[in-house]
């Protein structure tokens, strides 16, 4: 008996740290954190402080009618994939930094899945989920059949995830891709192509209302709907009832408008928020410099909420929209080079601040 008695003990002794690792291992396989380490790992840096300081306070926004997202664009550059590691951080990993920051959804990506099964797969396995598909419209161009091609293409596809909203941006002579200057040489559209613009953002709004869904409109660098005097001129002619207002900070910022005045202004129409930060001091040489879109992102003009290199501040334009009882998504969209910016310690350190703010 004896015996029999020690033999148990020893075999107790090996299962329960054969146990601890069997359940960590199983821990990680589902994160989907097996494939690599957060890029450019810093060893120094403690995410834990960050997770650990998520704790309940008192939220502005109502939790079950406001998410938080982020956008891969933190990781790579879906514009231009030369902005990436090398080699290119795999999509797992992006979207597993993504779940274990604490975001619920996130835009698409030229890396993700092509297969809907696979991608929705990927998705519901770390919680997440598509927050939002991108319509490139052509409309001052008179490429019409394309813009309601692209359209129908990307509401459908939103069908299988649990967001109903449409981000359209007009596209027509464009230049935030082109090795240009942005701001001064963006398309200035003529009477006859805002005509155009207008009925056809008005018609593919009706038609996304029909199907449940939300059209935002996304005022771009780089694109004929820019400036401040764009936005109202636009926000004037279409439908409320069938076109939304897309708050992008950075943009807004980036372009000399006060991304706080158009809070106020379009509070009632503002349904999708993307949160940008700049660095003033690299958004005043890329000014000056005259940079392109592209190339100021590769300097590091963007930067997350809660960075203290950045130059918005952020708690007014929630409490903006707390006050007009925002209902909708809040996505970090940093476009970083994750050469220069560790992509999960941004997205660790924007859900902090977002919490600290918001409460969410």
């Amino acid at each position: 008996m004896v015996k029999i008695s020690e033999t148990l003990k020893q075999f107790k002794s090996i299962c329960k740290p054969t146990a601890r690792l069997l359940a960590s291992l199983v821990l990680v396989t589902l994160l989907g954190i097996t494939t690599a380490l957060p890029a450019h790992a810093d060893d120094n840096t403690n995410y834990s402080d960050t997770l650990n300081s998520l704790v309940p306070t008192t939220p502005i926004f109502n939790s079950k009618e406001v998410r938080l997202g982020i956008t891969p664009t933190g990781w790579s550059n879906s514009d231009d994939l030369s902005i990436d590691l090398v080699p290119p951080i795999p999509y797992q990993q992006i979207l597993s930094e993504m779940a274990l920051s604490g975001f619920k959804g996130s835009q698409g990506a030229p890396k993700f899945p092509k297969d809907i099964n696979e991608l929705k797969r990927e998705f519901e396995m770390r919680g997440l989920t598509i927050s939002e598909p991108w319509v490139g419209t052509y409309f001052t161009i008179g490429n019409e059949k394309e813009s309601q091609k692209i359209f129908k293409e990307q509401m459908a596809f939103m069908k299988n995830f649990d967001s109903n909203v449409i981000v359209v941006a007009e596209l027509g002579g464009a230049v935030h891709q082109q090795p240009i200057e942005p701001l001064n040489n963006r398309p200035k559209f003529t009477n006859k192509q805002w005509k155009a613009l207008t009925d056809g953002l008005n018609d593919l709004g009706e038609q996304a209302a029909e199907a449940g869904m939300v059209l935002c409109y996304h005022p771009h660098v780089g694109t004929g709907v820019q400036s401040l005097e764009d936005i109202d001129r636009l926000m004037q002619n279409t439908d409320p009832k069938y076109l939304k207002l897309l708050l992008d900070t950075g943009h807004l910022y980036y372009a000399d408008v006060d991304p706080l005045e158009v809070t106020k202004k379009y509070a009632d129409r503002i349904n999708h928020v993307h949160l940008k930060n700049i660095r003033q001091d690299i958004l005043d040489e890329s000014k000056q410099e005259g940079r392109s879109f592209l190339n100021a992102i590769r300097s590091g003009v963007f930067t997350v909420p809660g960075d203290q290199e950045g130059a918005i501040n952020f708690k007014p334009i929630f409490q903006e929209l707390a006050n007009a009882n925002y209902k909708g998504w809040l996505i970090v969209e940093a476009e970083q080079d994750p050469n220069k910016a560790e992509p999960l310690k941004y997205a660790l350190m924007a859900r902090r601040y977002l919490h600290e703010v918001t409460g969410l």
